[in-house]
């Protein structure tokens, strides 16, 4: 398989005839106008620990992540799935068998954005999904990474990307420059062999870099998530807002595109149960615990951490590691 026969296969999964095509259907999934490391990620006081979602199909969707994000499947029963690499959660999936599928007005999932440890595992994975004629429903170049987009069997959306190096993030009082340019698909692939696949588990580098959230109300979201919960904004445009820790280009993004005016999640549907931001200071979550309570959250102790609830119902958990 050559590259170019690789990219068109690629433009093709993605239902494009041209990069120019495959950009705007990013930026339809990242709500743009047209016109790093993930060491980084993971060095921040806070950072995305991992995701629990509810499903319908506990084994398709296990099987998905196992065989096309590459995740190890350490623990399944009928209820439950537990997904990760080097020994380390990332994914719980819960059985819901009689649930139904959560609307997309609804608030809630909008994607879980898994991190690369380099650009050329992107590569390789991006192979492996041609390989395997794995549906795309994007790609593009955001400027501080470079990002595909897809979906799991039940809808939850993904995003698999690689950070560009932190130095080259461009910064203006406190917002990072972000965009939706055409992804460099030939020089993606010259980092690896696309006649030759070898993507066959995630790298044990892989985290959840981010996570992107629908919600009712962006004023409400930027209040919970920025003066409760503590992140900080990075950027803000075209109804969606941008937040981190330690000036990462975002840890939680948050849009209204599909959910503007939402109201409380229906628990008994599928989708986004919790996630979690983690810390190592155990002084920082005292903290953010009393940032919460001040704030006037939902507080529940947990035996590592607490657990709040944002206004439409989505938890987090803000736990030690």
């Amino acid at each position: 398989m050559t590259i170019d026969l690789t990219r068109r296969s690629l433009l093709q999964l993605a239902g494009a005839t041209s990069l120019a095509m495959a950009a705007a259907a990013a930026a339809r999934a990242e709500g743009t106008p047209q016109g790093g490391g993930p060491t980084f990620a993971s060095r921040t006081p806070m950072r995305v620990g991992m995701v629990t979602l509810r499903v319908k199909n506990l084994d398709k969707v296990a099987d998905y992540y196992r065989d096309v994000i590459g995740l190890t499947v350490m623990e399944r029963s009928a209820a439950t799935a537990r997904l990760g690499t080097s020994g380390l959660t990332l994914l719980v999936l819960e059985a819901r068998p009689d649930a139904a599928i959560e609307p997309r007005s609804a608030a809630g999932l909008y994607h879980t954005a898994f991190l690369m440890p380099t650009r050329k595992d992107l590569a390789r994975w991006l192979v492996h999904a041609a390989s395997h004629r794995v549906p795309l429903s994007g790609f593009a170049d955001h400027l501080v990474s470079e990002s595909v987009y897809l979906d799991d069997p039940e809808g939850n959306g993904i995003e698999v990307y690689a950070d560009r190096d932190p130095s080259q993030w461009q910064w203006s009082e406190g917002s990072v420059k972000m965009a939706t340019d055409e992804l460099n698909i030939p020089d993606l692939l010259s980092l690896t062999n696309p006649r030759v696949p070898d993507y066959a588990k995630a790298p044990d580098g892989m985290r959840i870099g981010h996570m992107h959230l629908r919600v009712g109300d962006l004023a409400q979201a930027e209040s919970f998530y920025h003066g409760t919960v503590g992140l900080d904004p990075t950027r803000k445009r075209n109804g969606a807002a941008f937040l981190s820790s330690g000036r990462y280009h975002h840890h939680l993004g948050m849009n209204v595109w599909q959910s503007q005016g939402a109201g409380q999640r229906d628990e008994s549907a599928t989708g986004l149960a919790w996630f979690s931001l983690v810390m190592a200071k155990p002084e920082l979550l005292a903290a953010q615990e009393e940032r919460l309570r001040k704030g006037g959250a939902k507080v529940t102790p947990l035996a590592d951490g607490v657990e709040a609830v944002d206004p439409w119902g989505t938890r987090v958990r803000l736990l030690r590691v």
